[in-house]
């Protein structure tokens, strides 16, 4: 059973604190609950192994993507509107067959969202046309730093529209109200758990801590190979420049969902699954692997950062830089950019430090930039393992071409980042709490789907 944290932590507090942060670049339900929901699954319906469909006049998965949920109308335009701002969000243009699946999965997404708010709305949870409208402004300023009107003008140029976005935060508010007033007031968590977890904490210093990204598909035997199939094809996708957030916040069905798959910075042995454990252990930051199967469906794991639990990362720690750089003029043939190279490199070991590298660039016609406040991980990956190893004063290799030009940076100075204490006993009772309500929403939700009556048109 896979359950983290973390995950179910963020994914909660997400909602809670910024509604705009997690609208158009878009649990765990605990895959716990995935575990649940199969728990007798195929047994208990005592389905034979060869299913054979019979015939119908129309194809059950080639529905028209409109639909009344209770009586409430999801058009067809309502999808096309979500889903142009997730193809907004791509580097690439997605084939016919990926956007015909994303229709289906907003589709479902739009009907969960109707189904939040029409809950809230019977128990007389209202959200008012100012909170959206305040909530709405306040995301175009922050998420995308455009005006209003700025925003409107974008959407309708991507082909959506305003209410694509005040329905998505409509509904994020309704859900996040009824959460705080009938789930949160009923979860509680003791003081044993949370100083049991501190301790286990503190012990564990030092040892290695990961932030991962997941995609979770759940799966029973009856579907296996076709979501294997669909899990390969994100993937594919996702390799070929795709957005993971865009897709984790689309396709996944773990609560991590609307933090775009984010589980946040984790211990290995809280994946409970040995399956993801063992892979997580072998990746470097930036990989993907999957689709990786574990009870309950497939999942895909992107390894985001690494760290040291407690420890200072060294890159946190923020860099005085001076790039000095030369260029080559059109027609430079290659011995003349070598032999100009040679003279640059010269007269840059011949530096004493950055307190006279601006004279002597200027006399070889090199020029400088400084930045003096610059974090390590900012940087390249390839240029961050060797500033870390310079003394202030030194020079990184020379790395260019004959159209960029050649150019080094030498370190002027380094803050080093402080040691963290890590969580306090404040910030683990609220995840804990936090994890608890996400947990009982996620079954709140599934009862709203498996209750209600939805009409495909």
């Amino acid at each position: 059973m896979t359950t983290v944290k973390s995950f179910a932590t963020k994914a909660f507090r997400s909602t809670l604190v910024g509604v705009g942060a997690a609208l158009i670049a878009g649990s765990l339900t605990s895959v716990a609950v995935h575990a649940q929901a199969q728990a007798g699954g195929s047994d208990a319906f005592n389905l034979p192994d060869d299913i054979s469909f019979i015939s119908t006049p129309a194809n059950p998965n080639e529905r028209r993507a409109t639909a009344r949920v209770n009586g409430s109308i999801i058009t067809g335009t309502d999808v096309d509107h979500r889903v142009a701002l997730i193809v907004a969000a791509q580097e690439r243009e997605l084939p016919a067959e990926e956007v015909a699946r994303l229709r289906l999965q907003v589709l479902r997404n739009l009907i969960d969202e109707t189904l939040q708010v029409q809950e809230a709305e019977n128990l007389d949870i209202a959200v008012t046309d100012q909170e959206v409208q305040q909530s709405y402004e306040r995301f175009a300023v922050e998420a995308r730093g455009m005006s209003v009107s700025e925003m409107d003008a974008y959407l309708a140029s991507i082909g959506s529209s305003p209410n694509s976005i005040k329905r998505q935060i409509r509904g994020e508010l309704a859900w996040t109200n009824l959460l705080r007033r009938n789930v949160a007031p009923f979860v509680n968590v003791s003081e044993g758990e949370v100083t049991d977890l501190w301790t286990r904490l503190q012990e564990s210093r030092g040892t290695a801590e990961y932030r991962l990204g997941e995609i979770f598909l759940s799966a029973n035997t009856a579907n296996r190979e076709q979501v294997r199939a669909n899990a390969n094809e994100i993937i594919s996708q996702l390799r070929e420049g795709g957005s993971f957030v865009a897709y984790a916040r689309q396709f996944s069905e773990a609560s991590s969902r609307v933090v775009g798959g984010d589980l946040g910075w984790i211990q290995l042995q809280q994946l409970q699954q040995p399956q993801l454990e063992a892979a997580a252990a072998q990746m470097v930051p930036g990989q993907l692997v999957g689709p990786l199967e574990i009870p309950g469906g497939f999942s895909i794991l992107l390894m985001i950062d690494q760290r040291q639990i407690g420890m200072a990362d060294p890159r946190d720690a923020v860099l005085s830089l001076k790039q000095i750089a030369i260029g080559f003029p059109a027609g430079t043939t290659a011995a003349e950019a070598e032999a100009r190279g040679a003279e640059f490199v010269a007269a840059v070991e011949s530096m004493n430090g950055c307190g006279d590298a601006d004279a002597r660039a200027a006399a070889i016609g090199a020029t400088t930039v400084n930045n003096d406040e610059i974090q390590v991980r900012q940087l390249p990956e390839a240029l961050q393992s060797v500033l870390l190893q310079l003394n202030v004063g030194q020079v990184t290799p020379p790395f260019g071409d004959l159209q960029e030009g050649i150019r080094v940076l030498m370190l002027c100075g380094r803050d080093d980042p402080e040691e963290t204490a890590g969580p306090s006993v404040e910030q683990i009772m609220a995840q804990l709490e936090d994890e608890r309500i996400n947990r009982r929403a996620q079954r709140y939700l599934r009862d709203l789907r498996r209750d209600a009556v939805i009409e495909y048109n």
